[in-house]
């Protein structure tokens, strides 16, 4: 089959729904197989982003696959300060129908959203997998040769709704204002690689459920001129539940083992209250917790406080439709992950891949990948969750 009988086109929402929503439910992701369901609305994932497009493969009137991409502008650490921002063009979204693949189809659609791109200014185009996603890793590294640039911890921690975490007595937790958390986050997390430049969209996006601060009783508080405590912790939260839900097609062995043995010790000594993994092969939605800040020597202990009171906000809401609390820290937050409360079975590293669409002066890879430390903090959009 020859990939010229391939049509490459635009998704249009009217006639296209049904067919991509059909596709999503046949292409199972990941070694947990999950399925994405998008209710509805299959470009939900890149609707709140400030440019975005899908692109579907047609043959003979049948949707064959699908691609989505996203621009945003963002602060990159290779370029210097006042050409800090870049352009950068998100990947997301491949997919094909199984008895369509290795045709060609998944280059196509990568080609022409890359064109998109160009013709849209931007500077990057980036990819997250999964790092045992082979074919993945084969198609964007191998054939259009994307770069390895970070490799963040996806955390994942169940719900109880049927045991509240404690949370220290000497630890404040307030919610603060849309333009308290604007300007904290631009002034602490301005620099941060990945930043983004809309930082206040994301924030009075109707999906953002609010943002936090947590600091020590008898610690100096937030003041009128600026000033921070000594130790405080933020963090902002996203419902990703409102939009669309996952469905897991197996579970892993370990996982399975863990279930099974929680549940019988839980039987026998209830007063353990031993956490139990949810039932994920319903559809389920979560929360996800991004712009993760912490300063001073004790704001871990902060952070295990403001993710507890957000996993209580969740259990006390009695929407057992979230079934997850999930963030992502990379970079010098990878000291963090001891402090965050999650599931080591059901958490797992992602993998960033880069590439630069533009050659003129600095503007390569070959800055980025060198700043592949953990000196810098990543700043995940919830928007591409």
């Amino acid at each position: 089959m020859n990939v010229k009988e391939f049509i490459i086109r635009s998704y249009e929402g009217q006639s296209d729904r049904v067919q991509v929503e059909d596709l999503e439910r046949r292409c199972k992701v990941g070694q947990s197989e999950s399925v994405l369901d998008t209710m509805g609305d299959p470009i939900c994932r890149i609707r709140n982003s400030p440019m975005y497009k899908m692109l579907v493969a047609e043959q003979n009137n049948e949707l064959v696959g699908v691609i989505q991409g996203s621009i945003k502008m963002v602060i990159l650490n290779s370029h210097e300060p006042p050409k800090d921002l870049a352009k950068v063009g998100y990947v997301l979204g491949l997919r094909v129908a199984p008895h369509y693949r290795r045709k060609g189809i998944a280059s196509s659609l990568v080609q022409r959203l890359e064109e998109w791109f160009r013709s849209n200014g931007v500077e990057y185009s980036y990819v997250a997998t999964d790092k045992e996603n082979h074919a993945s890793l084969t198609l964007f590294m191998d054939k259009f040769c994307y770069t390895k640039f970070r490799t963040p911890a996806i955390l994942i921690n169940p719900v109880n709704y049927h045991h509240l975490f404690r949370i220290s007595s000497n630890i404040e937790i307030a919610r603060i204002k849309i333009e308290k958390a604007e300007s904290l986050y631009r002034r602490f997390m301005g620099s941060t690689e990945f930043f983004p430049s809309d930082i206040e969209n994301i924030l009075r996006n109707n999906l953002s459920l609010g943002t936090w601060v947590a600091y020590f009783k008898g610690d100096n508080s937030f003041g009128p001129n600026g000033q921070v405590p000594n130790n405080w912790a933020m963090l902002s939260v996203w419902n990703s539940g409102e939009i669309f839900k996952l469905r897991l097609g197996k579970t892993p062995l370990s996982c399975l083992l863990f279930t099974k043995g929680c549940s019988l010790i839980d039987k026998m000594f209830p007063c353990l209250k031993l956490p139990n993994l949810p039932d994920f092969f319903d559809p389920f939605g979560f929360y996800f917790m991004y712009g993760m800040y912490h300063e001073g020597p004790f704001s871990g202990k902060l952070v295990r406080g403001l993710c507890k009171f957000v996993h209580n906000m969740v259990a006390k809401s009695k929407d057992e439709n979230c079934k997850i609390i999930v963030t992502e820290v990379g970079g010098r937050d990878h000291d963090l992950i001891h402090h965050i409360p999650h599931q080591k079975l059901l958490s797992s590293p992602d993998l960033w891949c880069i590439k630069a669409l533009k050659n003129e002066g600095t503007n390569t890879c070959h800055e980025l990948t060198l700043t592949n430390t953990p000196s810098k903090s990543l700043f995940v959009d919830p928007r591409e969750v």
